[in-house]
């Protein structure tokens, strides 16, 4: 599409049109009623997300990975959502990763000509070699950054998973990917400052597709993240009550329990639940897939 200015992203929202005038709390009453829209506009793709829920837990569960391919805010998003997966969910810092354009400096600072070059999304695809045991999935509001159209084109030639997340009808049905998630949440407060609406429905997306990739993964046991990785006092006081709640133990003995664990949340549970040592705690991990409840032993010993 030559006619950017067909774009949703771009087009002017009537709302909006005399918010120059208005006083701060008439700004802020715009804004947040033109924000109300993007939760219900993410919802309605529900089954697109599903679908690349699916695509994603089937590639990582045999060696693959995911990848984030996006410029300025769409590029942010994707670095952000990957970098708090392991962490929160005790994975590799391979397994997810976030790529954008102009590199580290862009996460800062903005360099937007680096968006402009189709044959620069390709080459950190070639860089990272990726291949048909991954997923790459190409984030812009717009559709049509080249970056991000370069790098999703080089993912299909080398036989890899695509999904694409973009807020312009207009050019959904052009996208060449297996999956593509289109929420529609209209003209922005400012006309194509994509980093509101957009950009939120963006992350809601995203933070969808990783969380539930990881349920799926057995990352949760509940709705408690059991492979945290405890890397500060926070962290490792919520290892603590996570270990008390599932197994009844006091603190002073969940603390004992992870200090023999060395930290391990998964593995001190299945210690405690199976009366065994951390080696076999793990082994247990591995036979059941990293399935919590199949490795404890199904539902004894555990909470919900």
């Amino acid at each position: 599409m030559k006619d950017r200015s067909r774009l949703t992203t771009e087009k002017r929202n009537p709302r909006s049109a005399a918010i120059d005038a208005m006083n701060s709390l008439g700004i802020v009453d715009i804004i947040a009623a033109e924000d109300a829209v993007v939760a219900p506009a993410v919802a309605r793709q529900r089954r697109q997300i599903a679908a690349a829920v699916d695509i994603v837990v089937e590639r990582l569960s045999r060696g693959g990975r995911l990848f984030y391919v996006g410029a300025g805010t769409s590029g942010r998003l994707g670095v952000l959502d990957a970098s708090e997966c392991p962490p929160t969910y005790g994975v590799p810092r391979t397994l997810v990763q976030g790529i954008i354009a102009g590199g580290r400096r862009a996460l800062v600072r903005s360099v937007e000509g680096a968006e402009d070059d189709p044959a620069a999304g390709a080459a950190q695809l070639d860089k990272r070699r990726v291949s048909a045991a991954d997923v790459v999935c190409g984030i812009a509001a717009c559709g049509l950054t080249p970056f991000v159209r370069g790098a999703v084109t080089r993912a299909r030639q080398a036989g890899a998973a695509t999904l694409f997340v973009t807020c312009s009808p207009e050019v959904r049905d052009a996208i060449d990917a297996d999956v593509v998630i289109c929420p529609v949440v209209g003209p922005e407060v400012v006309a194509g400052s994509t980093r509101m609406k957009a950009g939120t429905a963006t992350k809601l997306a995203l933070n969808t597709l990783t969380t539930a990739t990881m349920i799926r993964m057995g990352k949760v046991h509940g709705n408690l993240m059991v492979d945290l990785r405890a890397a500060n006092a926070k962290l490792r006081e919520r290892s603590q009550r996570i270990l008390m709640e599932l197994t009844g133990l006091a603190r002073p003995a969940a603390r004992k329990l992870l200090a023999a664990a060395k930290g391990q949340l998964k593995p001190a549970i299945v210690m405690h639940a199976r009366k065994v040592g951390l080696p076999a705690a793990r082994k247990l991990l591995r036979a059941a897939k990293d399935s919590l409840r199949q490795a404890a032993g199904g539902e004894e010993g555990l909470g919900s």
